[in-house]
């Protein structure tokens, strides 16, 4: 992809809130960044705001470092309404 002119990589928002979401989602953004050195956006779309509030409701998204995720986590509800 670098070699074609990207200057960004988007990781799925599906990694972030599938079912299951993927617990590692971090370790390939540090890993794409540092060994490929391109910047790496986690998403590529609003989270549905169906998938949201399900998410809401799991352990494992209360023990989730959503420090990564705060662009998404701040969408307008109403947008991410028009995802689900």
């Amino acid at each position: 992809m670098i070699k074609n002119a990207a200057e960004v990589i988007h990781l799925a928002t599906g990694m972030i809130v599938g079912y299951p979401p993927c617990p590692r989602f971090g370790h390939f953004k540090e890993f794409i960044e540092s060994y490929y050195n391109i910047p790496v956006v986690l998403g590529t779309h609003p989270i549905p705001l169906k998938y949201y509030n399900a998410h809401q409701k799991l352990s494992f998204w209360k023990k989730l470092n959503k420090q990564q995720i705060e662009h998404l986590l701040q969408e307008d509800r109403s947008i991410m309404e028009a995802y689900n």
